[in-house]
């Protein structure tokens, strides 16, 4: 990357990804001035100082500048990346501890469900104002989001606004991952077409070398579904059941996104954690394998525990006397959700895919046009672009159908400040057991998140 940019990184009190991002800057010997802006003076100043500090310790070509105030440093900026989550943490907590009351139980809590409709009401207004003053100040910049619910925030500010917004996310690539190291093959070496909704989106067609791989998932499927049988067997003879998300820590791989692909014929990306959270009426109580979402597997308090404890880590390196360690970038990895990557692309004009939440302009012929669909893209001066496909098969389409119903309903809840909407969207979601709970749920959710929300 030879030209000068100026990005802007509002949202940058983010526990993670501006750590990783001044790492890929710093790493890719990207020039030009990074702009930081958060609306928490401590936040701001954790990760300012903390970015300062990383770029004198690697002597990068990089000027910092820090905010506020956003339309204080948006004039000029090449690139625009969001990340904001608006009420952090302890908003996100009430998202999911709330339907807990109802006997609701999710292990993420930031997409669908009740917990990603409340989400999407106090996120889409806010990024639609940053939408607004990005096309008043950088209309001519590389706009990014990298905030939740994505298909909704990217619906709402295109619909508002017609910001022309890009939504990444890693879950896609992370699942390819997956499925490389299963079937023992790099990740250069898989290709595959993956399309739906963010956090739940289906690999149709597996090739490990141009060849067909989808048989053999389906001979690892299984494999996990029958050592899945023989777990439930044994638990229902009294012996504990093991963990069932991660690799890592059983033979039960997934299990339900393994089961997934049996059922559809495609495999979900990204994996249980957020996939069964678009199956209520699979997993509307929680009930996952023997365990609980959100409680003792896919735990939503240790999620938060560790964005807590990283945030204090980077306020500890911010704020410590002196130079950072000098192996401190040998130990920290990069924002993970190909950022760089992809600007790099655009800027010398590269052709390459990746995965991309953009409006559905007719690339996947059998999902709603204007939809905000994850689907391959490709790089070229202008931007990403969406990629030409064949229609979804109908079961896939299924899936997905009601889902971009449900982002339009909370976006115009959002857009409108509609209690009646909200509840509609709470049970298009389905999450809820009948209307009435919906109504109670919306009510209680409206109130715990009242600071947040700004409604009158």
């Amino acid at each position: 990357m030879t030209l000068e940019e100026k990005i802007v990184l509002i949202g940058a009190g983010s526990a993670m990804f501006t750590r990783g991002l001044v790492s890929d800057l710093i790493h890719t010997g990207m020039r030009g001035e990074l702009a930081l802006v958060d609306i928490d003076p401590v936040a701001l100043r954790t990760a300012s100082g903390l970015a300062e500090k990383m770029i004198a310790a690697s002597g990068a070509p990089l000027r910092l500048s820090a905010a506020l105030e956003r339309r204080e440093v948006l004039r000029g900026a090449t690139i625009v990346i969001t990340t904001i989550g608006v009420g952090g943490r302890r908003a996100w907590e009430q998202d999911v501890f709330v339907p807990r009351k109802y006997g609701l139980y999710y292990p993420v809590g930031d997409t669908v469900g009740p917990g990603g409709t409340s989400r999407a009401l106090r996120m889409i207004p806010a990024m639609v104002e940053i939408a607004r003053d990005v096309l008043d100040l950088a209309p001519d910049a590389l706009f990014i989001n990298y905030a939740n619910p994505m298909a909704a925030v990217c619906r709402g500010v295109i619909k508002a606004t017609g910001a022309r917004l890009i939504g990444l996310c890693h879950g896609t690539v992370d699942t390819a991952r997956f499925l490389a190291s299963l079937l023992g093959v790099k990740l250069e070496n898989l290709a595959y077409t993956a399309v739906g909704i963010n956090h739940l989106t289906w690999f149709t067609e597996v090739q490990v070398d141009g060849q067909d791989a989808m048989p053999r998932l389906h001979a690892i499927a299984d494999g996990v579904l029958a050592r899945l049988a023989e777990a439930e067997a044994a638990h229902a003879a009294g012996q504990p059941m093991p963990h069932c998300g991660s690799p890592f820590e059983s033979s039960l791989e997934h299990p339900f996104s393994w089961q997934c692909l049996k059922w559809f014929g495609a495999f979900p990306a990204p994996l249980d954690r957020h996939v069964t959270e678009f199956f209520p009426q699979f997993f509307r109580t929680g009930a996952y394998y023997g365990k609980t979402l959100g409680v003792d597997e896919f735990s939503f308090e240790g999620t938060i525990a560790v964005g807590d404890q990283v945030y204090a880590e980077m306020q500890a390196e911010a704020e410590a006397p002196g130079a950072l360690p000098e192996d401190y970038f040998e130990r920290l990895s990069g924002e993970h959700e190909q950022a760089l990557e992809i600007i790099q692309a655009i800027r010398s004009n590269t052709p390459r895919l990746y995965s991309a939440n953009l409006p559905n302009t007719g690339q996947v012929p059998n999902l709603p046009l204007g939809a905000v669909v994850e689907a391959p893209a490709v790089t070229d001066s202008r931007g990403l672009h969406p990629v030409a496909l064949p229609p979804l098969p109908p079961a896939i389409a299924g899936t997905l159908a009601t889902r971009f119903q449900w982002v339009e309903t909370v976006v115009e809840a959002a857009l409108e400040r509609s209690r009646e909407k909200f509840i509609q969207a709470l049970i298009l979601d389905g999450g809820v057991s009948s209307p009435e709970v919906a109504v109670k749920l919306a009510d209680d959710l409206l109130a715990a998140q009242r600071e947040t929300l700004h409604w009158s």
